[in-house]
């Protein structure tokens, strides 16, 4: 059977995390609200020097406002669930998370930014 025109031969797998507030968030005072904003962008700009992050940030205008912000990550998907676990906005329950890989057509996403390669190189399995 020939192959199908429409499926790349190559792709470049990501890790995406994307943030979620659970409908179980903690009620928290504006300060305390304040305070945990500063802790999870610290932590998340710690994970970028790293290099674990590389590009990061929040949702506007999306059709679920349960949804936060997604990040891609330059490691597996246990690890950014291991890393995701340890956002002080998880810990405190403000934030859930959704770890997943996401292919597309090779090379069509850049990272200047980082200096180190972003994701896998993968052909599609034969069925």
């Amino acid at each position: 059977m020939p192959r199908n025109p429409d499926i790349p031969d190559a792709f470049d797998v990501y890790t995406v995390v994307v943030l979620r507030r659970p409908s179980d968030a903690p009620q928290m005072s504006d300060d305390q609200l304040d305070a945990l904003q500063a802790r999870h962008l610290a932590y998340r700009a710690e994970l970028g020097r790293k290099g674990l992050i590389v590009v990061n940030g929040p949702f506007d205008e999306q059709s679920d406002p349960t949804y936060r912000g997604m990040s891609i990550f330059a490691c597996d998907p246990a690890e950014a669930a291991r890393l995701s676990d340890a956002d002080p906005s998880v810990v405190a329950g403000r934030l859930a998370f959704d770890v997943m890989e996401w292919w597309v057509r090779a090379d069509s996403l850049g990272f200047p930014l980082s200096d180190r390669t972003v994701g896998d190189r993968r052909s599609m399995p034969d069925e």
